[in-house]
């Protein structure tokens, strides 16, 4: 069964640590240390490999939207 399908399917593709790292504007460590911590965007650890699915990584992305500064989402 492959999540990396050309259309997307389902489950959306599946994208590296370094790719993750760029569309977040974080450092791979930074990412490490939020998986460490329990923070961040769900992944996949297949192997040694860490994958993100690119549908999780928007709708955390989505899930840090505010309207003012002031607003802090329950975060």
């Amino acid at each position: 069964m492959s999540f990396n399908t050309p259309n997307g399917g389902a489950q959306g593709p599946l994208v590296t640590e370094t790719e993750a790292a760029n569309l977040l504007c974080q450092s791979k460590r930074t990412l490490q240390k939020w998986r460490v911590i329990g923070y961040g965007p769900d992944h996949y650890k297949i192997g040694r490999n860490v994958r993100y699915r690119l549908d999780d990584l928007n709708a955390w992305i989505n899930s840090r939207r505010r309207s003012h500064t002031s607003e802090n989402g329950g975060q």
